[in-house]
């Protein structure tokens, strides 16, 4: 795995070619680069995130800002305390529970979105 500015890669060697290719994974835009050594992909993941930045802003587009699954929320103790009541009978965290519930209200599967 990767970081720069914010996106992570997954990396994999693909043999056949004798390349590691990256992927950034937490944007929806396929933003793919490959490099035969570490500095030569690390290099490469550094240009494709710059050079998918300047063409966001160039056709005045938004990028996908990457997500690193945090979010804080603010909610009244009382409903606090019930998450909190909820997480427990179901022998969960808080943050799975919430985490199960947000992806119930969503319809996102949690085996596809990790």
């Amino acid at each position: 795995m990767m970081d720069y500015k914010g996106y992570k890669a997954q990396i994999d060697f693909d043999a056949e070619a004798g390349v590691f290719v990256g992927e950034v994974i937490n944007t929806r835009d396929g933003i793919i680069f490959t490099g035969k050594s570490v500095d030569e992909l690390r290099s490469a993941f550094e240009r494709a995130v710059e050079d998918y930045l300047e063409l966001s802003s160039d056709i005045a587009a938004n990028t996908d800002q990457p997500y690193c699954g945090h979010i804080a929320i603010r909610i009244h103790p009382t409903l606090h305390r019930a998450i909190v009541a909820c997480a427990q009978r179901d022998g969960k965290s808080v943050s799975a529970w919430v985490a199960d519930r947000l992806a119930e209200a969503t319809g996102v599967s949690m085996a596809r979105a990790g």
